[in-house]
């Protein structure tokens, strides 16, 4: 959930003092539980209640990823939202239906229907959803029609405008994927200045290479 200042140490303290049973458990703390806990001064326990509270807010995406699933990694939790659209088809999903996502294997599949399958882990969504955890949520594969779904992208070197975290989300908010090094299998490079090595592989491979004003002209195709 990325709650900046909730670190393993601190965990472990709340785990231990029975403070947090579930995960749902952190939206319930308080500033008199917090600043009882060791080495923990008042001031930086208000400021990672506020991050708590502002996690409540956050993507399908990073929701799914954050559940722990075995296997599911943060690139097949963003598969899994693009394609599913909401958190209810995704958990009424089988097998089947999973193999549809692309990248999604048998292994994969079988744990994510295998986790929704355990009522405890039903359980806990449902709390957290009750303590305020919410995303927005839209319609299943909608980018399905997008000139990039399904392509593979590298960047490379410094962009004019642009960093490469934003790059990065322009191409998958489109179902494009991001790689980091280049084969066979890429679809474009996008080179900026001082490109480097994985520039010269693009060209010997003969992978077609954007700059950046061809970047976002191919993204409004």
């Amino acid at each position: 959930m990325d709650i900046e200042g909730l670190g393993d140490k601190l965990v472990e303290q709340l785990v231990d003092n029975a403070i947090v049973k579930t995960p749902a458990d952190l939206y319930k703390l308080g500033l008199l539980a917090m600043v009882n806990l060791e080495r923990m001064a008042e001031k930086s326990a208000a400021n990672i209640l506020d991050a708590i509270d502002k996690s409540r807010r956050t993507t399908l995406a990073r929701f799914i990823f954050a559940l722990g699933i075995r296997n599911v990694g943060e690139a097949t939790a963003k598969d899994l939202a693009r394609h599913f659209g909401t958190l209810d088809a995704l958990m009424a999903a089988d097998v089947a239906a999973l193999q549809q996502v692309p990248d999604v294997g048998p292994v994969v599949a079988a744990s994510v229907a295998r986790f929704f399958a355990e009522p405890h882990n039903v359980e806990v969504i449902e709390q957290l959803r009750a303590a305020g955890v919410s995303w927005a949520e839209g319609e299943p594969s909608a980018v399905v029609n997008s000139p990039i779904a399904g392509k593979t992208f590298v960047l490379t070197g410094t962009l004019p405008s642009l960093t490469r975290d934003e790059a990065k989300d322009m191409i998958e908010a489109l179902g494009g994927k991001v790689a980091g090094s280049v084969s066979k299998k890429t679809d474009y490079v996008v080179a900026g200045a001082e490109a480097g090595s994985k520039l010269d592989k693009a060209q010997a491979l003969g992978v077609v290479i954007l700059d950046e004003s061809q970047f976002r002209e191919l993204l409004q195709t």
